[in-house]
């Protein structure tokens, strides 16, 4: 099993809003970067992600897991983009910030540290195991 960050911003699509979809499921659309596009469909049915708010509030606030793999993303004009399906498991208890992140000298290597822009990235297992200790959630 693979993990996952995707990012939202929260004004467009929230923790919320997602954990109020039919089954707490719903497409991850809209993405147009070639390389996040490449990490979409990297993922695996039952890989874990992290939901992180983007904009003011930068950080990790829930988690979910990849229920479909990728399949066109009919928004988007060319068919050359795709998405996956995603399904809200938990809030995470204590939210991790991007401050956070970037104080501590484990993740001086980590994605969202070196490629902030970046909507989708992979988590490597250090990286997971420890920012779900640091949001209370079970890895």
């Amino acid at each position: 099993m693979n993990h996952w960050l995707v990012k939202t911003e929260p004004n467009d699509w929230s923790w919320a809003d997602h954990c109020k979809a039919p089954k707490r499921t719903t497409c991850w659309d809209g993405v147009r970067n070639a390389q996040a596009q490449l990490n979409l469909k990297a993922m695996a049915k039952g890989d874990k992600v992290f939901i992180y708010h983007t904009g003011k509030e930068k950080q990790i606030v829930g988690l979910a897991t990849v229920t479909k793999t990728f399949y066109p993303d009919p928004t988007e004009e060319t068919g050359r983009m795709g998405m996956v399906d995603l399904r809200a498991e938990k809030a995470v208890p204590s939210p991790v910030t991007l401050a956070q992140v970037k104080a501590d000298k484990r993740f001086a290597d980590f994605l969202l540290v070196r490629n902030s822009r970046l909507s989708v990235m992979p988590v490597g297992t250090k990286h997971w195991a420890v920012l779900c200790k640091m949001a209370g959630a079970a890895s």
